[in-house]
């Protein structure tokens, strides 16, 4: 019961909203869909904003990576755990559910698109697909030898996304654990991956530029914080 208690919402006393850049260093991909592509067309194309036509990276892949990386360095065994039974810090970051509780996530993820300045330098040069590569790699069948082609369309490296992040202040006493966790997921992805096939080379990020700001009348010392997300 008294886990129970301590997994419930608290009232909103104000917001704290990061905002900063994404970079990318290696070629990323973020899968859309194939559904009914033309003959020649990509194999594996990335996702894409259906009106600009520029790449996106959907707040849930970056939500759902930093989760898990803090989940894992916070787990017991070998085996990650269940969501449900993720520690306290992560479970009021992230959000948690279970039989007789719910807790609404801390963290509001945003979607990120490709900044103004990505768009005018991409514009300038040129690249297989829009701010678009593609990548040509063969996957071999270990008893027959035969390569299987296929061709995955990558956000080139250099490509820059404008990022935003919302943390709800339910508790002034939680406010430092939460952000320094969450600084720790942010170094924890900048050594990791973004996207599938990661263990290529796929994928690797970094959070820059990082400012802070408050929404609401909390005293709070945000120079403190933003010390947390210095690169």
């Amino acid at each position: 019961m008294m886990e129970e208690q301590k997994r419930q919402q608290q009232p909103l006393q104000g917001k704290i909203v990061l905002s900063g850049i994404l970079q990318v260093l290696t070629g990323m991909h973020i899968g859309g869909s194939s559904d009914f592509a033309p003959i020649g067309a990509v194999d594996s194309p990335f996702i894409r904003d259906p009106f600009s036509h520029a790449p996106i990276i959907p707040g849930s892949s970056l939500k759902g990576k930093i989760r898990t990386l803090l989940a894992k360095i916070n787990c017991d065994g070998y085996v990650l755990n269940k969501v449900a039974d993720d520690n306290e810090i992560v479970a009021r970051l992230f959000g948690a559910s279970g039989k007789n509780y719910a807790m609404p996530a801390r963290l509001q993820f945003f979607d990120l698109f490709v900044t103004e300045d990505t768009k005018n330098n991409f514009n300038a040069i040129e690249t297989d697909t829009y701010i678009g590569e593609v990548k040509f790699e063969n996957t071999i069948n270990r008893a027959s030898g035969v390569a299987n082609p296929r061709q995955i369309e990558r956000v080139p490296a250099g490509a820059e996304f404008d990022f935003k992040l919302v943390y709800n202040v339910e508790n002034l006493q939680d406010v430092q654990e939460d952000l320094e966790t969450l600084a720790e997921g942010f170094e924890l992805l900048a050594n990791d991956y973004l996207g599938g096939h990661g263990s290529r080379g796929y994928g690797r990020v970094r959070l820059h530029d990082i400012k802070l700001r408050v929404i609401g009348k909390l005293d709070i010392d945000l120079a403190a914080y933003e010390d947390l997300f210095k690169d």
